[in-house]
């Protein structure tokens, strides 16, 4: 048995390079929610092949996990100079202005993901999620929103987007709708939950001042703070 395994992993990486294999260690180990030893893994691959895009897409998304928003800048960059046709570097790095404050980059790397790829819903999204946190050109921000519903009606975050979005420009009812939509589609969701509270009446919104951009998750104490998602907390 265990022969037979050790043949199917080495079939797995059979033709991989040095790199490959470093940059697929690293995102197993991410995807099993260990950053940090993926951060470690893949600087050291990285220090070897400093040309790998692959890496600098990974490595950026993984800083932004581990809250360090400048190394994810950093890494985004590096990634957008290695493979500019590739939208995710962009996406990340529009996501890490936007947690410094910069809203005008990460507005303008977030419609440049669009234009690489306008048929994937992720980008449209963090469109909106930039402008959202801007404070400015909401009606651009709903108009986004409801484009990446489009691509993909069936994902619950969108339709969370859309509400909030629909919220900020006052459209208190069909915010309520957008909200229970996405619950409806991901019902163990405590921060939808929480906002379609707060438009029923049923709880407060937090009583501190809207800033701009948001902290990642993971940091606050609050229950209603908590998501899988960063971009779904915005003070």
């Amino acid at each position: 048995m265990m022969a037979c395994v050790s043949h199917d992993l080495l079939s797995a990486t059979d033709g991989m390079t040095a790199t490959e294999l470093g940059v697929a260690r690293a995102a197993a180990l991410f995807e099993r929610v260990d950053p940090g030893k993926a951060a470690a893994l893949l600087e050291k691959v990285l220090a070897d092949d400093p040309g790998s895009a692959a890496g600098w897409i990974l490595m950026a998304r993984i800083w932004l996990v581990l809250d360090q928003i400048e190394a994810a800048l950093d890494a985004g960059a590096k990634a957008i100079a290695l493979a500019p046709e590739d939208p995710r570097p962009l996406a990340t790095v529009s996501r890490a202005l936007t947690l410094m404050g910069r809203h005008e980059e990460a507005v303008t790397m977030a419609y440049r993901a669009v234009i690489v790829d306008p048929k994937n819903p992720l980008w449209h999204d963090r469109v909106a999620w930039a402008l959202l946190a801007a404070d400015r050109q909401i009606g651009d921000a709903e108009q986004a929103a409801r484009t990446a519903i489009g691509l993909d009606p069936n994902e619950a975050h969108y339709y969370f987007t859309h509400g909030v979005a629909l919220d900020a420009l006052g459209h208190a009812d069909q915010a309520r709708q957008a909200l229970m939509i996405s619950l409806r589609l991901e019902p163990e969701n405590t921060v939808a939950r929480h906002r379609l509270a707060v438009l029923n009446g049923e709880t407060q919104r937090a009583s501190e001042p809207k800033k701009r951009g948001w902290k990642l998750f993971g940091r606050t104490k609050s229950p209603e703070a908590r998501s899988s998602r960063p971009e779904e907390y915005l003070p």
